[in-house]
């Protein structure tokens, strides 16, 4: 799992991509949303606290990594974040997923690319 997401922004939507490992220990596959879609970004300086609630399906490397579904009451999150990364924290309205956990290595710089795609 050396590889790490990416987040693509462009015309009218956000997709992550996931690398082959992350697609088979966080049983996931890449996700594509609306812009539209985007309620809020919220940079998070160790994103490996930023998953909230449990595990369901997914794989949990305490301290080290997390990548899956997290559930919370009222929150189903999509998750990829390490050790001694940041993520954004994507709110979002009417899709699959309410949140989006995606460790970036610098978030500042995407968070401004969504805010000027929006």
């Amino acid at each position: 799992m050396g590889a790490m997401a990416t987040i693509v922004v462009s015309d009218d939507v956000l997709s992550v991509r996931l690398s082959r490992g992350e697609k088979v220990a966080g049983l996931l596959g890449d996700i594509t949303v609306p812009l539209a879609a985007i309620t809020l970004v919220v940079t998070v300086p160790r994103g490996l606290h930023a998953p909230r609630g449990i595990r369901a399906p997914g794989l949990g490397l305490p301290g080290v990594r997390k990548i899956g579904t997290w559930r919370a009451r009222g929150d189903r999150q999509y998750v990829s974040v390490r050790r001694h990364q940041p993520a954004l924290r994507i709110s979002l309205a009417d899709q699959r997923y309410d949140t989006l956990v995606i460790g970036v290595a610098d978030p500042e710089a995407v968070r401004r690319q969504i805010d000027a795609a929006s």
